[in-house]
C-alpha cells in the first residue's frame, strides 16, 4: 500500500482524486449529521417561539439547517449554532417583512417545551395572546433573551443591532407585556 500525500487545498478540485473528494464529503456529512442532532431540538424551540406555528418552525428550521450544511465547511470551526440561530432569525425576519399581521396557531401545537409545573394553560395562553401583540423586533428580542437565553451582547451579535438597542428594545417589550399580562381591574396579574 503506498501512502500518498493530502491533496494540495490551493489546487482545483478536479485535480484532487475522486476518493479524497469522496471520503472528505462522508466526513463532512457525519459532522454535519452529529451537529444537526444536537442542535435541531434548540433551533425548532426557537423558531417556533418566532412563527407560533409547529409546521412552519418545522420548515424554518429545516432552511436554517440546509443553509447552514451550505456553509458547514466554513462555519464548522467557529460556532455553527450561533451561525444557524443567525440564519433563522434573518429567515424569519424576511417573513416578517412579508406578511405584516400573522395569526399564532395554538399553544397546544408547542414541540416539546417544558413548562414550569405551576404554569396553567391559561397562563401560557395569555403569555401567548401577550406575545403577539409585541412588535416583530421585539418579539425577536424577547425570543432570543429571555426564552432562549441568550446574553445582550449574543441577541446584539445575532439581530447586527448595538447592545443598547436590545436593552432598551427588551425594557419597552417587558413593559408591553407587563401591561398586558396586567388586570387592569385589580392591578395583579391573573
Amino acid at each position: 500500500m503506498q501512502l500518498r500525500p493530502p491533496p494540495d487545498p490551493a489546487l482545483p478540485a478536479e485535480t484532487v482524486p475522486v476518493t479524497a473528494r469522496a471520503s472528505s464529503r462522508a466526513g463532512r456529512d457525519e459532522e454535519f449529521t452529529a451537529f444537526m442532532t444536537q442542535a435541531a431540538p434548540a433551533l425548532l424551540r426557537t423558531a417556533w417561539l418566532l412563527v407560533g406555528d409547529a409546521h412552519r418552525a418545522e420548515d424554518l428550521t429545516q432552511q436554517a439547517l440546509v443553509r447552514t450544511y451550505t456553509a458547514w465547511p466554513r462555519v464548522r470551526d467557529g460556532n455553527p449554532t450561533a451561525y444557524a440561530r443567525r440564519v433563522l432569525v434573518n429567515l424569519r425576519t424576511d417573513t416578517w417583512r412579508r406578511r405584516r399581521r400573522e395569526v399564532l396557531s395554538p399553544p397546544d401545537e408547542l414541540p416539546d417545551l417544558a413548562a414550569p409545573q405551576d404554569t396553567t394553560t391559561e397562563d401560557r395562553d395569555q403569555l401567548d395572546r401577550a406575545l403577539q401583540r409585541l412588535t416583530p423586533r421585539q418579539r425577536r428580542v424577547v425570543v432570543l433573551r429571555y426564552l432562549v437565553g441568550l446574553s445582550e451582547r449574543e441577541v446584539a451579535d445575532d439581530l447586527h443591532v448595538s447592545v443598547g438597542t436590545v436593552k432598551s428594545t427588551a425594557s419597552r417589550a417587558l413593559a408591553s407585556l407587563r401591561d398586558s399580562l396586567t388586570d387592569p381591574s385589580t392591578g395583579s396579574t391573573s
